[in-house]
């Protein structure tokens, strides 16, 4: 069959891109399609707030992009990716001026942990060791594992609730600082698996740090789309799908998207079936994001806080658990929990010379428009009194802002679908392969796949090699 192209690739957000370098790398002829003038999906920065202030519109700090197995592959530093590491990846901050840290040790982590410092050594140290090993399988579909022991220590913490697991620990620090890694999960602490992402988190913590991308996080979609080009690839923007009609001839067709657009663009040609399948596909809460222009830093009662790329703003396990709890069942909270990122503390092209930005979301009820900034900033003025004086400009964003800013984030939903036990590994519907469609040659590499969502290109990847394999009847190999 004569087509335009071997694939096509639409949407060219973090995942998109690694399917189309893969396709590409493969020897094809790969056209990748976006609908935004700009390529990026998720990972896109712009001056929001005031000249000179360049803010991240949805991802901003990436453990997994500097813990992927795949972009670990690709020379994206010769492309003009650079990575900044704070001196502390994340802080907890507590109401007593304490903080519990993440370091680059587990020793020094548990240090800080008090009576919890055995408990925090014994759950992290293993998984920390066998890590590099198992990356793959974790950040993957369903499969047997290369290292099935190590696979099956993790999995019997990862499975359990961060509820369940809190149990190890005995102090409010420990305690704490779990229930901020834990609640990376966008679902209530009690649902099974929600231990995976923090455990995940903590891991990529240790061995890599959780960094920003110097001048923004555009610069790892930027780096992607020029090692991709330099292979040959064809990018173009501007352009939106909205029908199979609008997709150039190609033996294979894989979509960057939620399982909304795709019954939208593809339904008419797949089965009643897989329809009804992905019609049945949940998301999960969305997000109210503020990015902020101010006069200085920070200043955190807790000093560990003045140093961290990351901040979990929730106090305790039972605070947090409440308001995510709450969340879930469609309420507003007064306290939500809060995550603040502040780059221009290690990346000084972020602001003007004494300036400085700060971005934060919390959690809110899918689709949700309640205007979330009187909240944040009581939470934030909180553990940092006097940062209200220093807000010299904002820029808000709520869940039906942020869906059309990106179409994947149905409602607010950032992961491109809940991933709680349900959809966890069966994202979008419970297949042979989750990438496959039931129409031949049409695949799904967006974060509705597994692993599911953050920046780290691995639904693209395996996509892409369901994809050789099944159309090209070619193997690709981490």
């Amino acid at each position: 069959m004569n087509t335009e192209y071997d694939a096509v690739v639409v949407g060219a957000g973090p995942n998109g891109l690694s399917a189309a370098i893969v396709l590409q790398e493969a020897g094809l002829s790969v056209l990748l399609l976006e609908g935004k003038e700009t390529i990026g999906g998720g990972l896109r920065s712009a001056e929001l707030t005031l000249p000179g202030f360049i803010h991240d519109i949805c991802s901003a700090i990436h453990p997994l992009a500097v813990g992927s197995p795949f972009f670990n592959k690709l020379p994206l530093d010769k492309h003009g990716l650079e990575y900044v590491y704070p001196a502390i990846s994340a802080a907890h901050p507590f109401d007593d001026g304490t903080a519990a840290i993440l370091k680059g040790s587990v020793e020094e982590t548990a240090s800080r942990l008090g009576k919890d410092n055995s408990a925090y050594s014994t759950l992290l140290a293993p998984l920390v060791r066998s890590w590099p090993g198992m990356a793959p399988d974790v950040l993957g579909p369903l499969h047997f594992p290369k290292h099935p022991l190590n696979m099956a220590a993790f999995g019997l913490n990862a499975l359990r609730s961060a509820s369940s697991l809190s149990g190890r620990f005995k102090t409010k620090e420990a305690k704490g600082f779990w229930a901020g890694m834990a609640a990376h999960s966008i679902q209530p602490l009690t649902n099974l698996a929600t231990s995976a992402i923090g455990l995940v988190l903590l891991a990529t913590g240790h061995l890599q740090g959780w960094p920003a991308s110097v001048g923004g996080s555009f610069k790892i979609a930027n780096a992607l789309a020029s090692h991709f080009k330099s292979l040959g690839g064809k990018i173009q923007t501007g352009i939106p799908v909205r029908s199979m009609n609008d997709i150039p001839s190609a033996k294979a067709i894989l979509f960057d998207l939620t399982p909304k657009q795709i019954l939208d663009i593809a339904g008419e040609i797949l089965s009643p079936l897989y329809k009804w399948q992905l019609k049945r596909y949940r998301y999960g809460m969305g997000v109210f994001k503020i990015d902020w222009a101010l006069n200085g830093p920070i200043p955190f009662s807790a000093p560990e806080a003045r140093l961290a790329g990351t901040i979990h703003l929730g106090n305790t396990f039972e605070e947090i658990a409440n308001s995510e709890l709450i969340t879930s069942r469609g309420q507003i909270v007064d306290k939500p929990f809060v995550l603040l990122a502040q780059q221009s503390l290690f990346d000084k092209s972020r602001a003007p010379e004494g300036n400085h930005t700060a971005w934060a979301y919390c959690h809110v009820p899918n689709g949700s428009c309640v205007d979330m900034t009187a909240a944040i900033e009581n939470q934030v003025e909180r553990f940092a009194p006097g940062f209200k004086d220093q807000i010299l400009a904002k820029h808000t964003m709520n869940t039906l802002e942020i869906e059309a800013y990106n179409p994947n984030y149905i409602g607010g939903d950032i992961n491109g679908g809940v991933i709680d036990l349900g959809q966890l590994f069966s994202r979008p519907v419970l297949r042979s392969s989750p990438y496959r469609t039931s129409a031949k040659g049409i695949y799904i590499c967006s974060s509705s796949t597994p692993p599911g969502g953050g920046v780290h290109g691995m639904c693209g990847y395996y996509a892409a090699k369901q994809t050789l394999k099944d159309i090209f009847h070619t193997k690709t190999l981490l």
